[in-house]
């Protein structure tokens, strides 16, 4: 009698450059290539409840942005944080593992570069999904303003923001009320970002982002099929943000689940095999 719960496919991490810049990359499984790109202050950890249901029907490349995880986090001024950048650097990573074209899942700021990567790399690209993407101006709450005070918001961020306010900021705004929170994985987000390089890094990143112009600006040149997932109870990016984008977008599909700001952590069984059905075609 065959396995009814085989083992889930081996999970291995490697180091590769792309722009210059070290990345550490998790790779699993076998298949058409598909990149996860994670978002802000995390890294490709926060995919960890998804990817063993991926992993046999794709090839997992999963990187830890620059800046972010256990990523190089080179000075702002080696670097330019930021969406197009990032985009580059997923490109680079694309040609690096020899693949040819993938698919891509991006979540949040992740979904910016993806979206970026599409419209600037069409050829490389083969299908999208979408996640709670940013791309249209976003009410900001006033812990997110903070940041970008005069004088004083640097300094905030990248001295004063400790383990208590990162762990609230996602207990309030990341996940909706009653969830069971990834304590450890928050923990470690925390830790990644917890030094002088990394909280450099994020601040330039965080300053780079407000400005939505750019990524609003390339959706409509996207010819990629794509699916828009969004949380319906996302206090980070409104969800009436999905019926826009999925508008915009030349070939869209669109899917509301009942969760907040990362539906792939909250629901990760149904949206893994959301996301599986319309990058195999079958959705």
């Amino acid at each position: 009698m065959a396995d009814k719960n085989p083992d889930p496919p081996a999970r291995v991490l490697r180091d590769v450059n792309a722009r210059g810049v070290r990345m550490r990359v998790l790779e699993a499984g076998a298949g058409p290539a598909l990149l996860l790109v994670h978002g802000f202050l995390v890294s490709h950890r926060s995919f960890d409840d998804i990817i063993d249901a991926l992993a046999p029907r794709f090839h997992v490349i999963a990187p830890d942005l620059p800046g972010f995880g256990e990523s190089e986090k080179p000075s702002p001024t080696r670097y330019p944080y930021g969406i197009e950048a990032f985009a580059e650097s997923m490109a680079d990573l694309i040609a690096a593992f020899g693949v040819g074209r993938a698919s891509v899942i991006g979540h949040a700021m992740g979904a910016a570069v993806a979206l970026t990567l599409a419209a600037e790399h069409p050829e490389l690209v083969t299908r999208l999904v979408v996640e709670d993407a940013l791309c249209y101006p976003f009410p900001m709450s006033f812990r997110g303003r903070l940041p970008f005070l005069p004088v004083i918001g640097g300094a905030i961020f990248k001295q004063l923001y400790g383990r208590r306010a990162f762990r609230s900021y996602f207990r309030e705004e990341f996940f909706r009320p009653g969830v069971a929170l990834p304590h450890e994985r928050i923990d470690q987000h925390y830790d990644f970002f917890n030094g002088p390089s990394a909280r450099e890094s994020a601040y330039a990143v965080l300053r780079s982002i407000v400005d939505t112009r750019p990524v609003v600006a390339r959706i409509t040149r996207i010819t990629t099929p794509t699916l828009v997932v969004w949380g319906r109870d996302d206090r980070i990016f409104p969800a009436a943000s999905a019926q826009r984008l999925a508008r915009e977008l030349p070939q869209s599909k669109l899917a509301i689940l009942d969760a907040a700001h990362a539906p792939h952590e909250e629901r990760p069984r149904e949206f893994a095999d959301l996301a599986a059905q319309f990058l195999e075609g079958k959705r």
